[in-house]
């Protein structure tokens, strides 16, 4: 294992997150607001950390092994969420605990969207904007991640579609390449940013809410400037933008990447996840939207039907925005919504959840032994685009499966163990697990009231979503750290 290359990449790593400070800087001295302070102090002690790291090893530069490379995607999530903690701590509005402080950076940066801040209206413009902005950067690395990495380790979404399905990436090693494809995922990502901020800005948010809710849609964080989320601005204009813009973030960046390339939108409609992603959306919507008018939750049918709408999106794809309570509404369509969270957005997206591909194989996979006991005889390939999938792929769907209902169950009885209620810690779980943020029962509106050791807790279930349970888990077993 290449450690003093690895101390190397932290040191950059460390330093250049530095940076991310500065814009939050300018905020607060353009508004006066105060909290200027907190970040120059977090942006010098990361910048000389980082220096520190990377002075002493500069001149290692060995290739990385794979190995290697599960370390560093492990050791890149989890410095920046304790970096990125810093500015919460160190400044004095709001006050906050270490672990309140590391819970949010958490959030932030894995774009789950669960917050332990109340009064959001008063805070900061630096505090408000730096939120926002680490989703964004967060939601970046999401897609460089799933896109452009994982695959090379052998895990991930996109390793689904590996010499399978046409994609941005397909080497077997670490190339140059990497570099080509991030700089595309980076235009396409900007691009989308861009212009949902003069979409929001078109139909009537302020230019400092267009900015930072475009950074928490595009990364499907679902942050917010106000306590009301997206429900102040009570507007069906600026729901059904971000109901577009999220729909595109939810889906696979591979895509736009090959759109971009062969300025061709054929790619959309010869995907077989995207349809099963829209058709998933669909149905929910529809039964939100019907729910909600003929149970008088909503009296006109077309408030009931843009709140359904948007609100069904909003949790299908993890982003977890909101316009209302909808922790209150009526009957099972809050655990319908919480539930559709596993699913998710599709492979190499910025949406949380299973990911619409594998839940796909899963349900192949079981229909395919359905036909087995009427045909015992035959043989049946799963089928993804039209081009059937190694057995070894439907495996991995599987193992990946156990895993995840494994560490939920774990993560859900650890909660109940800490003294929450049965709904508090089931949805809290699901709602970090899966990246989404807003819960049910205590943790509807924030997650301030729950116990530390909890939180902690729920710092590892953002995690091991965000990375897709089978990149922290392997670091963390003995075998891994054997010669």
């Amino acid at each position: 294992m290449q450690i003093l290359t690895i101390q190397r990449i932290l040191g950059i790593l460390l330093s250049l997150f530095s940076i991310t400070m500065l814009p939050p800087i300018a905020v607060s001295l353009f508004y006066q607001d105060g909290a200027d302070q907190a970040f120059i102090t977090a942006f010098v002690i990361l910048l000389v950390t980082g220096i520190l790291f990377w002075l002493p090893v500069r001149q290692h530069r060995k290739e990385l092994k794979i190995r290697d490379g599960f370390i560093v995607v492990v050791m890149f999530w989890i410095a920046l969420g304790l970096s990125g903690a810093l500015p919460f701590f160190l400044t004095t509005y709001p006050a906050m605990s270490f672990t309140d402080a590391v819970f949010e950076s958490m959030s932030g940066l894995t774009t789950t969207g669960a917050t332990v801040l109340t009064g959001l209206d008063s805070l900061p413009e630096a505090v408000l904007f730096y939120r926002q902005f680490l989703q964004w950067l967060g939601g970046m690395g999401i897609v460089v991640l799933a896109v452009a990495i994982l695959p090379l380790l052998g895990v991930g979404g996109m390793q689904l579609y590996r010499a399978e399905t046409p994609g941005p990436m397909k080497d077997s090693k670490l190339t140059p390449r990497i570099t080509e494809t991030a700089k595309a995922l980076w235009y396409i990502y900007l691009t989308l940013t861009v212009a949902c901020a003069i979409s929001y800005h078109w139909a009537g948010m302020s230019w400092f809410d267009a900015i930072g809710h475009s950074f928490s849609t595009v990364a499907i964080g679902g942050f917010s400037t106000h306590d009301a989320s997206m429900g102040f601005f009570d507007s069906a204009t600026i729901e059904m933008i971000a109901v577009i813009f999220m729909l595109l973030a939810g889906m696979n960046f591979s895509l736009h990447f090959l759109a971009w390339r062969h300025r061709s939108i054929r790619h959309y409609f010869a995907d077989s996840e995207l349809r099963v992603y829209l058709w998933i959306l669909a149905v929910i919507s529809v039964v939100t939207s019907v729910y909600l008018y003929f149970t008088h939750t909503f009296d006109e049918p077309w408030t009931a039907v843009h709140q359904g709408i948007f609100q069904a999106v909003s949790i299908g794809t993890t982003t977890g925005f909101t316009t209302t309570d909808y922790y209150l509404w009526p009957g099972f369509l809050p655990v319908l919504l919480l539930m559709t969270s596993y699913i998710g957005g599709c492979a190499g997206s910025t949406g949380g959840g299973m990911k619409v591909i594998r839940v796909l194989l899963l349900f192949k996979q079981g229909y395919r032994e359905v036909l087995r006991l009427i045909h015992p005889n035959a043989v049946f390939a799963i089928k993804i685009n039209n081009k059937a999938l190694p057995a070894k792929v439907v495996g991995a769907v599987w193992g990946f499966f156990a895993l995840y209902v494994f560490c939920f169950s774990i993560m859900h009885l650890f909660l109940m163990a800490t003294g929450l209620d049965v709904v508090t810690s089931f949805s809290a779980v699901t709602a970090c697990l899966n990246n989404l943020g807003p819960g049910l029962a205590e943790v509807g509106a924030n997650y301030g009231s729950i116990n530390s050791p909890s939180k902690w807790m729920l710092c590892v279930a953002m995690l091991l979503g965000r990375l897709e349970i089978f990149t922290l888990l392997v670091v963390l077993t003995p075998a891994f750290w054997k010669r």
